[in-house]
């Protein structure tokens, strides 16, 4: 149905517009008694076969809703009863800043994917923190994006991702630090060896001031060659870094069947979905193996399918999120993905007893 008939009619409006209408009927259609036990009955799988032990948390499954859906942490209740065992929110900036100039999302249907320029437009740390401090519902797993604001020079970026940093530290359970978005001037920059070890470091020197350690994983660029990969994981070894992220969205445009003079006025921005399944999964798997499998991974970019998502898993992903996925395929991707997952690892039980 959703991609038959409701899809269609999403799809009439721009993507910001509809992502901003979405947010806010959720938030009002959730406060009608019921409707959240309902969708929690259409769209959860409680089965204990699903828990999935990561970095000292349990999730209750291992598909989660990646960062960009609920950039001021208001709705990640409501995202969660469609399925998601964990959430996360951001990217959070130090202060509110309202991103880049409109539009700057755009979908490109032949090919199934978006290109996105939103440039970390979010209401500020100390909005999120207010908001993370709402009571969650129970078993929801919730992680911070970090990033810094578009107005800070990278000399001093380290003072951005500290401050969120110890902003919003008690209302999540984990942290990802965000240095790979294409939708911020140079922050890309911020992934040489040199800065990225500053950030990092500091962070982790934080860390160890808090009373309860929760983990840091750094997410990666789809677009780093395997030189510049393998350095990456060379300082989040040094750091003891808890685990990465792969990937973000990607400024390479190749192999797209939506024409040339589509893409070109469209111009920059980070593109996902569809088009970077097949360099997401390579990521993944060349972190797994140059790893030998110790570095714990969360697979995002390209997941658009059950199958994309069992081939994450293969590759050595031990969570996934969903974003380009949700929004093409509907809010049953989850669950689909959860099924699929459960009678794998079900038929793997049987056959060891």
């Amino acid at each position: 149905m959703y991609r038959i008939l409701i899809r269609p009619l999403l799809f009439l409006l721009p993507p910001e517009t509809i992502h901003r209408l979405l947010v806010s009927f959720l938030r009002i259609a959730f406060k009608i008694p019921g409707i959240r036990y309902l969708v929690m009955r259409i769209y959860h799988i409680a089965d204990p076969t699903l828990q999935t032990e990561f970095l000292g948390m349990t999730f209750s499954n291992p598909v989660g809703l990646a960062a960009g859906f609920d950039k001021n942490a208001e709705a990640y209740r409501e995202f969660h009863a469609f399925g998601f065992s964990f959430i996360e929110v951001g990217t959070v900036t130090p202060k509110g800043q309202p991103g880049n100039p409109r539009p700057r999302s755009f979908r490109i249907k032949k090919d199934r994917g978006l290109i996105n320029r939103m440039g970390f437009n979010n209401h500020g740390a100390e909005a999120a923190a207010a908001k993370l401090r709402t009571k969650r519902p129970k078993g929801l797993v919730l992680g911070g994006n970090i990033g810094k604001n578009t107005q800070t020079p990278n000399e001093e970026a380290v003072s951005d991702y500290e401050a969120v940093f110890r902003t919003i530290y008690n209302g999540v359970d984990y942290f990802v630090v965000n240095v790979s978005c294409p939708n911020i001037t140079d922050l890309h920059k911020l992934q040489d060896q040199e800065s990225l070890e500053l950030i990092l470091g500091r962070v982790l020197e934080i860390r160890k001031e808090m009373p309860v350690s929760k983990p840091v994983l750094l997410k990666i660029s789809p677009d780093l060659n395997s030189k510049q990969l393998d350095e990456t994981l060379e300082i989040v070894d040094r750091l003891k870094l808890d685990g990465i992220v792969a990937n973000n969205t990607t400024i390479t445009r190749e192999g797209l069947k939506t024409p040339a003079e589509e893409i070109r006025a469209i111009a920059n921005g980070g593109m996902s979905g569809a088009p970077i399944t097949k360099r997401s999964l390579e990521v993944v798997r060349h972190i797994h193996e140059k790893t030998g499998g110790k570095l714990p991974i969360i697979a995002v970019g390209g997941i658009m399918t059950v199958q994309d998502a069992m081939n994450m898993f293969d590759a050595g992903a031990t969570l996934i999120q969903l974003y380009t996925g949700f929004i093409y395929e509907g809010p049953a991707l989850a669950k689909r993905i959860n099924r699929a997952l459960l009678k794998s690892r079900s038929q793997q039980g049987s056959q060891t007893t």
